[in-house]
C-alpha cells in the first residue's frame, strides 16, 4: 500500500460572500474563534482561520476582495460554500514533485504565500476528483 504524502487536513476553505457575517456565525453557532485574520493580496483574499478543537485542523473562511478574485468567481459561479481541502505536508517541494510524476496537475510552478506566510500550491480539480485541494507547507515545516 502506498504511504499517504499528507500528513493531516489542514483546513476546509469556505467562500463566503459577507466575511463579517461569516465569522459572526461561526463563533455564535458553533463557537469558534478567529486564530488568525489577514489579508492576501496576491491571493485576492481576506481570510480569517477558525480552529477546530484541538484538532491542529481549521476552517478558512474567504472572502474576496475584489470582483476579479477568485473566490469571487467561485461565489458567481456556485454560491457561499466549501470552496477547498487542504492538506498539511511536510515538504511541499517533494509532494509537489510526486505528485506531478503521477499525472496530478497543479495550478503553479511554484509555490505560493499562503496563510500565515505558509508555502502552498493547489491541484486542479480536474486532477483531483473534481475537488480543489491545496497543499501547504506550514512555515515551521523542516526539509
Amino acid at each position: 500500500m502506498t504511504k499517504t504524502l499528507f500528513d493531516a487536513i489542514d483546513h476546509v476553505g469556505v467562500a463566503v460572500a459577507d466575511f463579517d457575517e461569516a465569522v459572526r456565525f461561526y463563533a455564535e453557532t458553533f463557537g469558534m474563534t478567529v486564530a488568525h485574520e489577514e489579508i492576501n493580496e496576491e491571493q485576492g483574499v481576506r481570510e480569517a482561520m477558525l480552529s477546530v478543537g484541538d484538532s491542529g485542523s481549521s476552517i478558512q473562511l474567504l472572502a474576496p476582495l475584489s470582483d476579479s478574485s477568485p473566490i469571487a468567481k467561485f461565489l458567481d459561479r456556485n454560491g457561499p460554500g466549501i470552496q477547498q481541502l487542504a492538506y498539511r505536508v511536510g515538504n511541499l517541494d517533494e509532494v509537489s514533485a510526486i505528485l506531478r510524476e503521477r499525472g496530478a496537475q497543479l495550478l503553479y510552478d511554484e509555490p505560493r504565500r499562503g496563510t500565515a506566510g505558509s508555502r502552498v500550491n493547489f491541484i486542479h480539480p480536474k486532477s483531483a476528483g473534481g475537488i480543489l485541494v491545496e497543499l501547504v507547507e506550514p512555515v515551521d515545516a523542516h526539509h
